[in-house]
């Protein structure tokens, strides 16, 4: 009969407790998150962003709720950093380190963002997610009030260049051609670095610049080329190879310290499969589109003096303002680490 007692207060207990863990569980605060890009809906940037808002949503049990919204909905680039920055948005996708240069009173950060700063990918991933890439993202949080979440990569970067601006094999075929540059001192030095003619323009009037013969040219990774449709009106595509591009997420730092620490664990898991998923599309669209460019757009793909480039690059990026900018010799100190 003893026994009996004992087994009933146990349940009772039992099932108390599990009621008020349930209790607990469904007061814990949602967290919705509105989370911006400029690419198209079918980009592999913003199926990566919808990657992360499924998979974060089932690790948190729905409590972290994330709305995506492509195609500069929210914003521009510029305008939806500002926004995190001021916490009038929650996350943007479209964001890196010359941004962070121009837009966060933080010109230093501009060296991780520099035509051939970085072997190949694994370099990048190297230095980004190590020791030199976390001081710089403590940094920028602590003046911007951006958090950077992980390195998305974007594609390596390529001159792309009108029939009009003919034949490029080195940096001197450049000279004189207008190569559209975002709009910010920092990318209108990487057009000098290679050569050319920087002209800024907004990503959204590229399209029509290169049919018009406004500009001669623009860089971008390849699957950009595509998906932004300039394999329409450009004929070349050079494989300078001279940036590797990238995207940081980033999420407003005040809110992202304000929320528990197993959210924020569950947002970094999240984070990290939508950054393979975004990668190995990436990936396979580099591996394929050369050859559909050729045969479906009759462009032409030209192999250049890369080391003459990157010659040109060195150079440029060797002027004492830059050491000035970024710290004594910290261009060469990044190209050379492991």
């Amino acid at each position: 009969m003893f026994g009996k007692k004992v087994w009933l207060v146990f349940v009772s207990v039992f099932l108390i407790t599990g009621v008020l863990s349930l209790t607990g569980f469904s007061q814990e605060k949602t967290y919705t998150l509105r989370f911006n890009t400029v690419a198209g809906p079918n980009e592999p940037q913003t199926l990566a962003m919808k990657k992360f808002a499924e998979v974060v949503g089932d690790l948190s049990g729905g409590k972290i709720v994330v709305k995506v919204f492509h195609s500069g909905q929210l914003g521009d680039q510029k305008t939806g950093l500002l926004n995190v920055m001021r916490g009038s948005l929650e996350m943007t996708s479209d964001a890196s380190a010359a941004w962070f240069a121009e837009l966060c009173d933080y010109p230093e950060i501009g060296v991780l963002e520099t035509p051939y700063v970085y072997r190949d990918l694994d370099h990048l991933y190297r230095v980004l997610t190590g020791p030199i890439g976390q001081k710089y993202w403590n940094t920028l949080a602590k003046k911007s009030n951006l958090r950077v979440l992980d390195i998305w990569y974007l594609g390596t970067r390529e001159l792309n260049l009108t029939k009009r601006a003919g034949v490029v094999r080195k940096p001197e075929d450049l000279k004189g051609i207008k190569l559209r540059m975002p709009n910010t001192s920092f990318w209108l030095d990487v057009g000098r670095a290679l050569g050319a003619e920087p002209t800024p323009l907004g990503f959204g009037e590229v399209y029509m610049a290169l049919k018009t013969g406004t500009v001669e040219g623009q860089d971008n990774p390849l699957p950009t080329d595509y998906s932004a449709k300039f394999c329409e009106v450009t004929h070349y595509i050079v494989l300078t190879d001279h940036m590797i591009g990238y995207i940081t997420p980033v999420i407003n730092e005040k809110l992202w310290e304000s929320m528990p620490e197993k959210y924020r664990v569950y947002i970094k898991k999240a984070i990290q499969v939508a950054r393979f998923y975004q990668n190995e599309r990436v990936l396979e669209q580099e591996a394929t589109l050369l050859g559909k460019f050729v045969k479906d757009y009759g462009m032409e793909i030209i192999i250049p003096d890369k080391a003459a480039f990157m010659e040109s690059a060195k150079k440029f990026y060797s002027q004492p303002r830059f050491n000035k900018i970024w710290g004594e010799g910290m261009y060469e100190k990044i190209q050379s680490s492991e």
